[in-house]
């Protein structure tokens, strides 16, 4: 039997996003505590997130939404990780209130650790793409779509998306200037 390159390509960049997935979870968590949610979307869901980032340039006038909506195109797997707001009860500061509790009451800001294990695991998630040299590049905008969108659910107050795509030139570097 002959496989081309190109009859695999697609089948491969899922199982890729598999093993993302699974890097960003096993990523070291502060306090072994995990608040993350990983998905991956492929397909139709593309279009409605593509769509949506594009609504959210119109809603801001910020070009990169724009930019980051038509990219998102080439990919044939896009990663969504976020992360939930929940204080690990350090009480350690970092987000400007003395007591995890005082952050609870008068802030939805964002937990620091939290955040940090977000980073963490995008960073572990990478690496796996890197290593199976599949194009990709970490979208805060498309993140964000994702998030309005609903794919992460209620809980999570902020996100980040992983495209991804095998082609000869990445499509996610070079990209046009805003």
């Amino acid at each position: 039997m002959i496989y081309k390159e190109e009859d695999i390509r697609e089948n491969q960049i899922l199982e890729v996003a598999k093993s993302i997935m699974i890097a960003a979870r096993t990523a070291p968590k502060a306090r072994g505590i995990d608040n993350l949610v990983i998905l991956t979307i492929t397909k139709e869901d593309i279009i409605k997130l593509s769509e949506k980032t594009k609504k959210m340039y119109e809603e801001t006038n910020q070009a990169f939404f724009l930019r980051d909506s038509q990219t998102i195109l080439n990919a044939k797997a896009i990663v969504l990780i976020g992360t939930k707001n929940a204080p690990l009860g350090l009480n350690c500061g970092l987000c400007g209130y003395a007591t995890c509790e005082e952050k609870i009451e008068k802030s939805n800001c964002p937990c620091v650790f939290n955040s940090h294990d977000l980073g963490i695991a995008i960073g572990s998630a990478t690496s796996i793409a890197a290593d199976n040299r599949v194009d990709n590049r970490v979208m805060y905008s498309v993140g964000a779509a994702a998030k309005e969108l609903g794919f992460f659910g209620p809980d999570i107050v902020f996100g980040f998306a992983i495209p991804l795509s095998v082609s000869s030139k990445s499509p996610f570097f070079d990209r046009p200037t805003l």
